[in-house]
């Protein structure tokens, strides 16, 4: 049976789905504006909150990281300068990881190279997230794997080989493994979410979780990778729209990421358990639309039923129309009226008829 644990939560195939806000660097590189987005996503019903770690100098090249970079989302004259505005540091995660603990989230993180990994598992993190970027960067992933610690892995821009292939070197390390249906679109074009994959993956990975990073624009993807089998959904979360980044503009804002939550929550209990039944709710609606067999027309004693003297009508409070074929040839035992109810009591041996075929 496939299944993850994460800081206590058991994500399984009859579970709920576990839902990551990802923050990223929508906090704009202010702790407060962290801790706010933090108490909103609880507040939204997510399972998890997440944060990107970069090691920007570790990361970039000298010329990617000096490249200039100024735009209406920039925070700094080069690259460089940009990701280092929003970039947190010891204190702002230790602080952040007090307080998730505190309103009771799950706090992990993005792991962009081999520093970021380390100081994740310094910090004692429960999980590390995987860029759709790293899906190729086996040794970051098996240096990842190494810590022992539950990986959630996105799969953006990658194809089946390449989940293989970091499939196949990850789980020899670590089996606590989550693989994640990503189109890396900023958003994704609906066309190009592929969320059958999720089938694809769970088909060819029995035994591990899977769920869905989605970049795209709207809340009912999640919903449909729910039914196709995800039980974890990663959506990227801001709590404005305009604020100043490249993310903020695909990302939930707290009232559809609410919304996104209930109608996960709502689609796992509406699902059931796939046993076909009558509920009592429907009793009563259903007496009033359906139909019971009655007289058409006034019907002497001892007359022999014809299909033209009976009529179909509601409430279907009497014989169901199935039984019809039990009620024509019989002979009346008494007068019955135009839309009197047709019984087997008033019938000459169609009692007898309809006990022997249930025996």
């Amino acid at each position: 049976m496939r299944k993850l644990n994460i800081y206590g939560k058991t994500i399984q195939d009859d579970s709920d789905c576990w839902v990551i806000a990802e923050i990223g660097h929508n906090h704009q590189g202010k702790l407060d504006t962290a801790k706010e987005m933090f108490r909103v996503a609880k507040e939204c019903g997510a399972d998890a909150v997440k944060l990107q770690k970069r090691d920007n100098r570790q990361l970039y090249t000298k010329e990617g990281y000096n490249k200039p970079y100024e735009n209406i989302n920039s925070y700094g004259a080069t690259y460089g300068e940009h990701r280092e505005a929003l970039e947190f540091g010891w204190y702002e995660y230790k602080e952040l990881k007090d307080y998730a603990e505190e309103i009771g989230i799950t706090f992990f993180s993005t792991a962009f190279d081999f520093s970021s990994a380390d100081f994740i598992a310094k910090l004692d993190l429960p999980a590390f997230k995987i860029a759709s970027g790293d899906l190729k960067n086996i040794p970051l992933l098996t240096h990842i794997a190494e810590f022992q610690k539950p990986m959630v892995m996105s799969t953006g821009g990658g194809t089946m080989e390449d989940v293989n292939r970091a499939y196949d070197a990850i789980m020899p390390i670590n089996p606590q493994l989550a693989l994640l249906q990503c189109t890396a679109g900023y958003p994704a074009e609906f066309e190009e979410l592929n969320l059958k994959v999720i089938t694809t993956f769970r088909e060819r990975f029995p035994e591990t979780v899977v769920g869905l990073s989605s970049h795209d624009n709207g809340i009912a993807m999640a919903v449909a990778a729910y039914m196709l089998g995800a039980r974890i959904v990663e959506k990227h979360f801001t709590l404005n729209h305009t604020w100043k980044g490249t993310d903020h503009a695909f990302s939930l804002e707290p009232i559809g990421f609410k919304k996104m939550v209930r109608d996960l929550q709502r689609t796992k209990v509406a699902m059931g358990d796939g046993v076909k039944r009558t509920y009592d709710s429907e009793v009563n609606p259903i007496i009033k639309m359906s139909k019971k067999i009655v007289a058409a027309r006034d019907l002497p004693a001892g007359y022999t039923i014809r299909r033209e003297d009976l009529a179909l009508k509601s409430p279907g409070d009497g014989l169901p129309p199935y039984e019809m074929e039990k009620v024509i040839g019989r002979v009346t035992l008494q007068p019955l009226s135009e839309d009197e109810d047709i019984s087997f009591d008033v019938l000459n041996g169609a009692q007898e008829w309809s006990e022997a075929a249930a025996s």
